[in-house]
């Protein structure tokens, strides 16, 4: 092929390309002149991630897509270029390796910049060295931008994911699959030594005659209720999750019996002095005032259990004799 290819063919798509859009006419003649076009067909590599570089390429048509290499040897697909865009500066102007692999998606038609043609630009016409360095600035700076705001939104959706994975929906507490791990991890450390760790077990009194006059939607109001006092109760550090239904539990860190119980009987007390607004009856518009009270049972490691399971078991024990004994009260694993 012709060193040069036909102004009708390359002059529209370089006034076009964010690399040469600010050229005037005499420019494009000169930056042209070190341009030399290329075909590859649809499937070829036109460089590989790693490789050396010592070009830079403008697409005259077609298409290219880009691959990277992940930590398992697989590729995973990265972006894809079209005609006017341009790709490969890095290699010649920060003398960087090839970040991906690129391959032609349709047959193409390419314009290759030297490196060493790219400096004489640079230093021979200095104004239009100026430009071209000025306008690849900008496209990577967009790049940059588009980069971020996408890891940006990969890390929110971590987050969201992550909350997600470890809290309850409706109440925000956290859910049982973390309680477990966390205290799991406690006890298995053996860190415990001379220092104590609680266990709250609780649920809400008749919650089913509530959901039964009322709907489930007064159920998950109380709920949600359970969670704000749990909240305000409790200390930083401490472990508040819904385990299912009615169900909660509390892991209380560094806690002896007596402050354990001191904030059963507080969370306790506000429950109990709480009115709710819901509906009259289900699916109702009208609302009436509804309390709801809870039983609660405390059992401490190392006085009540050795292991995550025995605590646990200590405190929903002490739980059933708090219902048992009439409910609305807090019982202390004997």
């Amino acid at each position: 092929m012709s060193r040069r290819m036909a102004k009708a063919d390359i002059y529209p798509v370089l006034k076009k390309s964010p690399i040469f859009s600010n050229l005037s006419g005499l420019e494009l003649d000169a930056v042209v002149s070190f341009l030399e076009p290329r075909s590859m067909k649809k499937g070829e590599v036109v460089f590989n991630e790693g490789a050396r570089g010592e070009e830079m390429f403008i697409i005259v048509s077609g298409r290219i897509g880009a691959w990277v290499a992940q930590v398992d040897g697989t590729q995973r697909w990265s972006f894809e270029l079209k005609a006017g865009d341009f790709f490969g500066e890095m290699s010649i102007i920060a003398n960087e390796t090839r970040s991906a692999t690129i391959v032609a998606q349709e047959d193409l038609k390419l314009l290759t910049l030297y490196g060493v043609d790219f400096y004489r630009i640079v230093f021979e016409y200095p104004m239009i060295g100026s430009k071209l360095l000025n306008s690849i600035r900008k496209v990577q700076n967009i790049w940059f931008e588009q980069i971020s705001k996408h890891l940006g939104d990969i890390m929110r959706w971590g987050e969201v994911a992550r909350r997600r994975a470890v809290t309850d929906e409706l109440t925000g507490l956290y859910n049982r699959r973390f309680l477990e791990e966390s205290a799991g991890e406690r006890f298995s450390r053996g860190t415990l030594g001379l220092r104590s760790i609680s266990l709250m077990m609780m649920d809400l009194d008749k919650i089913h005659e509530i959901n039964d006059v009322h709907g489930i939607k007064a159920g998950d109001l109380m709920f949600i209720s359970m969670a704000e006092v749990l909240r305000f109760v409790t200390r930083a550090g401490d472990i508040c999750a819904r385990l299912s239904g009615d169900e909660f539990a509390v892991l209380l860190p560094d806690a002896g019996t007596d402050e354990a119980f001191s904030i059963a009987e507080k969370a306790r007390e506000k429950i109990a002095s709480r009115k709710i607004f819901v509906p009259v009856r289900p699916n109702s518009t009208k609302n009436t005032e509804v309390s709801v009270c809870t039983s609660i049972g405390v059992a401490t490691a190392p006085i009540h259990a050795d292991s995550w399971e025995s605590l646990l078991l200590a405190a929903d024990g002490a739980l059933r004799q708090a219902k048992t004994q009439g409910r609305n009260r807090v019982v202390v694993a004997g």
